[in-house]
């Protein structure tokens, strides 16, 4: 019984596959039967065209047609003055221009926005108009801090103790690290003239104004990088150069900047034209300041002027 079931699911099987070669062979000879494809002159009915095709011939032809149309048209769109008409696709020099424009705009509100400071700044000192007076801290009638402990514990005197026996010792290394190296450098003299307001830190004047004629140049004291070339309500035009061994120099309230951010400079180039710029400005001079490690040192110390 078991041997007859085999025979039979194999010989159904075998007449499946007979099938499918059957249809197999009809697709073949389908796609490679012959036509002949005649063209005739509808008057006298002569033959003008003959042409033999197969089914398969003509759907490898269309196939091939269909690649050499799009390999055209991809061609003659991205190789020619079309390739604008295709939505988003701009001009590359248009792109450009484009960037330019907004560079410049993000320049021109930056350089608005500083000048309506300064002229708002200047309608306020003609009006007379003061700052409003700042509220004094109201004094605490809850006593809720009287039973605070604030005397220091044992820990807090020993590190005291520690703290001012180094002290002096902390503030001579910081020095000595702090203008290592200057003395091997020369400074040039950044303008001629006098100087009318030393530098003082106590004070909040972090350099050296010097009083020259308007309209004198100034000058590099050594080779750098500018890293800041624009203006500023209070202190007017504003240079800054960046030095070697993380020295900075700024010079303010110039009438007008020679070099713009980035530039490079050499020792003795022009860099400005002393002015009267800015809101603290009482007259034509320039403010110069010398800083280090990001510390306010005194130029006198280190340019002959």
């Amino acid at each position: 019984m078991q041997v007859s079931l085999k025979k039979i699911f194999f010989a159904s099987l075998q007449s499946m596959a007979e099938k499918e070669n059957i249809k197999l062979k009809r697709v073949r000879e389908v796609l490679r039967s012959k036509y002949r494809l005649i063209l005739l002159n509808d008057s006298s009915f002569k033959e003008k065209i003959s042409i033999k095709l197969t089914p398969l011939s003509l759907i490898i032809g269309s196939f091939m047609l269909i690649i050499i149309l799009t390999t055209v048209i991809i061609i003659t769109v991205a190789f020619s003055p079309l390739r604008e008409l295709i939505p988003g696709y701009g001009d590359l020099s248009e792109h450009k221009k484009i960037l330019r424009l907004s560079f410049k705009t993000d320049s021109i509100e930056e350089a608005l926005k500083s000048r309506q400071l300064f002229l708002t700044s200047i309608l306020d000192v003609l009006n007379e108009k003061k700052e409003a007076p700042i509220e004094k801290p109201k004094k605490d009638t809850s006593n809720k801090y009287n039973k605070l402990k604030l005397n220091p514990t044992q820990t807090d005197i020993a590190f005291r103790k520690e703290f001012e026996e180094n002290k002096n010792n902390q503030i001579n290394n910081v020095a000595k690290l702090k203008y290592k190296g200057l003395s091997e450098l020369v400074f040039f003299t950044p303008a001629n003239g006098y100087i009318s307001n030393s530098f003082s830190e106590n004070e909040g004047h972090f350099g050296i104004d010097i009083v020259t004629k308007s309209e004198e140049t100034i000058k590099t004291t050594l080779d750098g990088t500018v890293i800041f070339s624009s203006f500023s309500a209070e202190d007017g035009n504003v240079i800054q150069i960046q030095h070697d061994n993380n020295l900075i120099t700024i010079y303010k309230h110039c009438s007008a900047l020679l070099k713009k951010t980035g530039d490079r400079v050499k020792l003795g180039d022009a860099i400005g034209i002393v002015g009267n710029s800015g809101e603290n400005s009482r007259g034509p001079h320039l403010h110069f300041e010398l800083w280090l490690n990001g510390a306010a040192i005194n130029p006198k110390d280190f340019v002959v002027f």
